[in-house]
């Protein structure tokens, strides 16, 4: 009888030390939950336009210390290294204008690979174009589906122009995209966390200039000075591809940059 009542009491004992583990871990999640909400909600929606500040001179230009430092805490990247000459070019097409074949000529007989954002119009409508661009060793970045401003989306909506880009490459071509440059150059800390969840990369610029204009190129002496003098090390070149200018200068950019001892690299082997 002893021990049926000694049985019991550790019977009970145990019970009651199961009982209150569960409801400690119960009270742990529920504060982690409620502090994940709360993070969530705290994150900005409002919308950041990137800008940068150029110097002249060689040096890196001014990005913006806050924006910059709320891509970079995003996993985003921008500007590279300042002890390495290196310069990774990358190229915004949401339409063929007719000059990328041109341009892919250029870029393989300097044996440079550069990146090439693409919308959903270009994926479906030049399959040719980018499959050239896989096979010749140059990486495909995500410009969205629609190209619309993400911080203007929600979360799901932000989920869908991104995912249905990302599975319809991997489906025409066996490729998975890993980076993406925000539409218009837009974006918000929850834009880049909601890309940042999904395995994308952002990836801003440190030089531009108004080139995706086609009724209104610049001067080929012009943008090619304005290019050259704006080089900088750890340079992310962002130029338009339907830019009639870009085209008939590229040759001599690459060229004379590599002259002045830059050397392009890949986004895949950028440094920071």
């Amino acid at each position: 009888m002893r021990n049926m009542i000694k049985k019991q009491s550790v019977q009970n004992i145990v019970m009651m030390i199961l009982l209150v583990t569960i409801i400690t871990l119960t009270i742990v999640q529920n504060q982690k939950e409620k502090l994940i909400n709360t993070n969530a909600e705290s994150v900005s929606t409002k919308k950041i336009e990137w800008g940068i500040k150029r110097n002249d001179n060689h040096e890196q230009p001014d990005l913006g210390s806050e924006n910059r430092k709320i891509l970079e805490e995003n996993n985003g990247i921008a500007l590279g290294n300042s002890e390495s000459k290196a310069i990774y070019l990358t190229f915004d097409e949401g339409y063929e204008a007719g000059y990328t074949t041109k341009i892919l000529e250029i870029l393989k007989e300097n044996d440079v690979k550069a990146t090439f954002f693409l919308t959903a119009h270009y994926i479906n409508t030049q399959e040719e174009l980018v499959k050239q661009m896989i096979e010749e060793g140059h990486i495909i970045g995500n410009h969205t589906v629609n190209h619309k401003s993400m911080p203007s989306l929600t979360e799901e909506e932000i989920k869908k122009e991104v995912m249905d880009l990302h599975q319809s490459v991997y489906e025409k071509f066996g490729y998975e995209m890993k980076y993406i440059r925000p539409p218009k150059g837009e974006f918000s800390e929850k834009s880049l966390q909601v890309t940042n969840s999904l395995g994308y990369k952002t990836v801003m610029w440190s030089f531009a200039y108004e080139d995706w204009n086609e009724e209104k190129q610049p001067d080929e002496d012009k943008a090619k000075e304005k290019i050259l003098n704006n080089l900088h090390n750890g340079e992310i070149m962002l130029l338009h591809g339907n830019s009639k200018t870009n085209t008939n200068i590229l040759d001599s950019v690459i060229k004379e940059a590599k002259n002045m001892g830059y050397v392009f690299k890949s986004l895949d082997e950028f440094e920071r």
